[in-house]
Formats: C-alpha cells, sequence, structure tokens
C-alpha cells in the first residue's frame, strides 16, 4: 500500500519493511557481539504496545538466553507527546540486579526512557541499556545515552510496525509517514 487512511489522516509510505529489517538484522548483530558469552540472563523490556513487534523481530535474531519482560507507559494523545509520562502497566518481573535492555520503538523526546531508566533504578536493575528501532535526533534533548539505535529519522509523525495514530495503524508491516499533500476531509 503506498497510502493509508487512518481516523482522519492520511499516510504514505516512509520505510519499508524490507528497510526495517535490514536495520534490525545490523541492529541484532551488534548486540549478539556485545553479549557473547554472557553468562547472566539479561532481561529484554518490551515496552508496550508500540515495540511488540519490534521485540518480536529483535528477539528473534538474538542468539543468548533472555527473558522478556513488558511495561506498559503512555506520554501520547492524537499526533502529538503530552510530555507527562505515566505508567499504564507495571514490569512483569522483578529486575533486581539484572542488566535490562529496554526496548523502544520510537525515542523522541526521551521523557519515557528517563521515566523508564528512574523505574528500573528504583526497582534494583544492575544495568541499563536502551535500544530503539527509531531515533528523532532533532527532538532527543535528554542525557540518557541510547547504546542501541537501528535507524535515525526526521521529527515527522509516523505510523506502522507498532506505532499508531490513536491506537489504528500498529499492524502495518511498513512505516507510514503524514501526509501533508493529502486533502483535508
Amino acid at each position: 500500500m503506498d497510502k493509508v487512511k487512518l481516523h482522519d489522516k492520511t499516510f504514505r509510505t516512509f520505510i519499508t519493511n524490507g528497510e526495517l529489517n535490514a536495520a534490525i538484522d545490523r541492529l541484532s548483530a551488534k548486540i549478539n557481539e556485545d553479549f557473547r558469552g554472557c553468562t547472566d540472563v539479561p532481561i529484554l523490556l518490551c515496552v508496550l504496545n508500540g515495540s511488540i513487534m519490534f521485540t518480536a523481530e529483535l528477539m528473534k535474531r538474538l542468539d543468548f538466553n533472555l527473558q522478556l519482560v513488558s511495561i506498559k507507559l503512555t506520554s501520547y494523545s492524537g499526533t502529538s507527546t503530552t510530555g507527562q509520562v505515566r505508567q499504564a502497566m507495571g514490569l512483569t518481573a522483578d529486575v533486581t540486579g539484572r542488566r535490562v535492555i529496554i526496548v523502544e520503538d520510537i525515542v523522541d523526546t526521551g521523557h519515557t526512557i528517563v521515566e523508564l531508566e528512574r523505574i528500573l533504578k528504583e526497582k534494583g536493575a544492575k544495568e541499563t541499556m536502551v535500544c530503539t528501532m527509531l531515533l528523532k535526533p532533532g527532538s532527543y534533548k535528554m542525557d540518557s545515552p541510547l547504546k542501541y539505535v537501528a535507524m535515525e529519522i526526521p521529527n515527522d509523525f509516523i505510523v506502522g510496525f507498532g506505532l499508531d495514530y490513536d491506537e489504528l495503524g500498529r499492524n502495518l508491516k511498513d512505516i507510514y509517514i503524514l501526509d501533508e499533500t493529502a486533502p483535508a476531509e
């Protein structure tokens, strides 16, 4: 599909599934290299709901033992972030003394990452690393380092591959960008 309509907005193809998979291949190779021979069992923390598809694709490519844990935070309303991060669902397992790879679909302002790191430190995580499918470097203003970044994108609103517009579009296999040329309805 070249274009999709979600609610009142039209989106056009921005990143194909093939491009996403190639980026995930490169990223997982780096993570595998960093964790080669590890004797602990790191936690892969899936940040719901947006990173479900990315986490699933990443997990299939990782060749070390890991434990999948989830958490759900929210900060978006429509097409923009509220700047306020709230915990909608707590951690699904104990992280005390564990290394945690935070798996995010997208990092823009960084408020969610800062809140996640605070929560994990409070819960006793030994170490945290951020792994994101997409980074908007033009929006990211936080000091928290992002260890693993699959792709950098401009500061545009996107949907697909787990990302949504008011809960629609997560199931699209490609990533779509808001089509500013589409007629308003």
